[in-house]
């Protein structure tokens, strides 16, 4: 069954699956199934990494290019907060990661936001200046 998981994954977790269903733990890959458990948690720390770092670009947009304020980066911030909040009330457990998170996120939104704008990387601050909690309040808007 392990000549699955490198030939053909789908019919491979398939199968995993209905042996799981059935009980028969001794039959299962237990070794790739844990591995592509780990794998499903990473992916879902990085949905969480990746989703606050356009947050905060169009943040960081917001505050350094009030000039350019529009409807668009208006709508990115509110979408992408409810997105953050439904996707940490589906992984709650997530919510232990958040400084790391947030801190790996800001370094990524500052080179996106300094390429986006021109903006020299310097005119950011070095450590995100927002909590997470102002972040992610609709009423929060940087000027």
């Amino acid at each position: 069954m392990s000549h699955l998981y490198d030939t053909d994954f789908y019919a491979w977790a398939n199968e995993q699956a209905k042996l799981l269903r059935e009980g028969k733990l001794t039959a299962a890959d237990i070794e790739h199934i844990v591995e592509e458990l780990e794998t499903l948690g990473r992916a879902e720390k990085r949905e969480l990494t990746s989703r606050l770092v356009v947050l905060l670009t169009h943040l960081l947009k917001w505050r350094h290019q009030p000039s350019l304020r529009g409807n668009s980066w208006r709508l990115t911030i509110k979408e992408q907060r409810r997105a953050l909040r439904r996707h940490l009330r589906d992984n709650p457990s997530l919510k232990a990661a958040l400084p790391e998170v947030l801190a790996d996120a800001y370094g990524d939104a500052v080179l996106a936001t300094a390429r986006e704008s021109g903006l020299d990387e310097t005119a950011f601050a070095e450590s995100c200046p927002w909590p997470f909690q102002q972040i992610v309040n609709d009423a929060f808007w940087p000027d």
